[in-house]
C-alpha cells in the first residue's frame, strides 16, 4: 500500500475519531446534569432556607421586618452546542509536505430561572399569624418528633401552665410546672406510653371539605416501672387528669372543663419570636436600646431551645448562619439539640404554609 493511501486512510479516521469523541462526550450531559443539578439545588435551597429562617428570627430580635419568601419553581435551561472540523492534504511525491489537521469543541449554556412566592396579604397571616391547630400539631409526635421540642416551640400554655412570654421585661420566663410536665411527657414518649388519637367528622355532601378536624385526645398508660409510673401520674396531675384515666380530648384556650386538656397554640410569629427574645446578642446592643434584654427560663429546662450565638466573626463550623448589620448570628454544627429544635421549626413552618392561599408570584431569571 502506498504512502499515500495510508495517510488518507489515517486522516480519515481521524476526523471520524474526533467526530465520535464530540458526539460521546456529551451523550450523558442530560443524565449527569439532571443529577448535579437536583443534589446541587437541594443542598442549597436547604441551606437557603435554614438562612432566612434564622435571619428571620434575628430581625424580629431587633424590631425589625420579617422577610418572607420562597422558591417555588426552579427550571434549568441547557444550550448545547457542538463544532468538529478536520482537513487532511497528502502529497505522493513528497511526504514532508504531508499534513492534516481536525478539532472538536463542545459548548453547554445553563440559563435557570427561579419563581418565588412573596408571603402577604390574607397569605401572611393564613400561614404566620393564625395559631397552629393542636389537630395539626399533636400528630407530629406520633411520626417521631419529640414533644417537648414540639410544645416549647408551638404552646403558649397548657391548662394555665404558661411557656415562657416573649419581649416581656419582667415576669416571662414561664412556669416551672410547664417545663416539668414536658420532661415528664417526653419520658413517656420515649417508653412507648404516650398516644395521640384523632377522629374525624365527615361532612355532609357537598359541603366544603372532605372532613373536619373533628377532635383530638391525648393518652397515658400507667406502666409498671414504678419510676416511669410515678412519671405518668405527675404528667396526669400537671394535665388535670384523674389518676385512674387513660385519655382526655384536647381543645384550643387557655382553660378548659374538668377532664379536658386546654392547649393554648402560637402563631408561627409567636414561635419565631419565642426563638427570638433567646438570642446570644450583644450587651452593647441591649446596653443602647437597640434590642431587649434576653429573656431566659426557669425551672428545670434552663436551657434555649435553640441556642443562637453572635459575634463579629463566625466559627469555621455552623449549621446556620447569616449577618445582621456588622454582627453575625449562627448554630454551632456540634449543638445536636439545636439543629433537632431547628429541624422541627422547619417542619412547623411548612405545615404553617400548607393552607395558606396562593400569593403573587414572582420569576427572576438567573443571571
Amino acid at each position: 500500500m502506498s504512502h499515500s493511501a495510508d495517510s488518507d486512510r489515517y486522516g480519515r479516521s481521524l476526523i471520524v475519531g474526533l467526530v465520535v469523541l464530540a458526539l460521546s462526550g456529551c451523550s450523558t450531559v442530560g443524565p449527569s446534569q439532571l443529577y448535579q443539578d437536583q443534589i446541587g439545588y437541594a443542598r442549597s435551597l436547604g441551606d437557603a432556607e435554614k438562612s432566612t429562617t434564622l435571619l428571620n428570627i434575628v430581625r424580629i430580635r431587633y424590631g425589625d421586618t420579617p422577610t418572607l419568601l420562597e422558591a417555588t419553581q426552579i427550571i434549568s435551561g441547557y444550550q448545547l452546542q457542538r463544532n468538529v472540523t478536520g482537513g487532511f492534504e497528502a502529497f505522493p511525491s513528497a511526504a514532508l509536505s504531508t499534513f492534516l489537521d481536525g478539532a472538536a469543541s463542545v459548548q453547554l449554556q445553563q440559563s435557570p430561572t427561579f419563581t418565588f412566592q412573596p408571603l402577604s396579604g390574607e397569605q401572611f397571616a393564613q400561614s404566620f399569624i393564625r395559631p397552629l391547630s393542636p389537630g395539626d400539631l399533636l400528630p407530629l409526635t406520633q411520626g417521631g418528633l419529640p414533644i417537648d421540642v414540639l410544645f416549647r416551640l408551638g404552646v403558649q400554655s397548657i391548662n394555665g401552665l404558661s411557656n415562657a412570654v416573649a419581649l416581656t421585661r419582667t415576669g416571662g420566663a414561664g412556669s416551672a410546672d410547664f417545663f416539668s410536665l414536658l420532661e415528664d411527657l417526653r419520658a413517656l414518649q420515649i417508653a412507648g406510653f404516650l398516644g395521640v388519637r384523632l377522629e374525624r367528622n365527615v361532612v355532609p355532601a357537598g359541603s366544603h371539605g372532605a372532613s373536619d378536624p373533628g377532635g383530638v385526645y391525648l393518652s397515658i398508660a400507667l406502666p409498671r416501672d414504678p419510676t416511669l409510673r410515678a412519671t405518668a401520674l405527675e404528667a396526669k396531675r400537671l394535665l388535670g387528669m384523674g389518676p385512674t384515666t387513660t385519655e382526655a380530648q384536647i381543645v384550643y384556650g387557655r382553660d378548659a372543663p374538668n377532664g379536658e386538656i386546654a392547649i393554648l397554640t402560637r402563631s408561627m410569629l409567636g414561635v419565631l419570636t419565642q426563638l427570638a427574645i433567646q438570642i446570644d446578642v450583644p450587651a452593647t446592643d441591649i446596653a443602647r436600646g437597640f434590642t431587649l434584654p434576653t429573656v431566659g427560663n426557669i425551672g428545670s429546662e434552663r436551657r434555649p431551645i435553640v441556642i443562637i450565638h453572635s459575634g463579629q466573626t463566625a466559627p469555621p463550623d455552623v449549621f446556620a448562619l447569616v449577618q445582621y448589620h456588622r454582627t453575625w448570628f449562627w448554630i454551632t454544627a456540634n449543638d445536636f439539640d439545636s439543629k433537632l429544635a431547628f429541624t422541627v421549626l422547619q417542619t412547623l413552618l411548612a405545615l404553617a404554609r400548607t393552607d395558606a392561599p396562593p400569593g403573587t408570584i414572582v420569576t427572576i431569571p438567573a443571571g
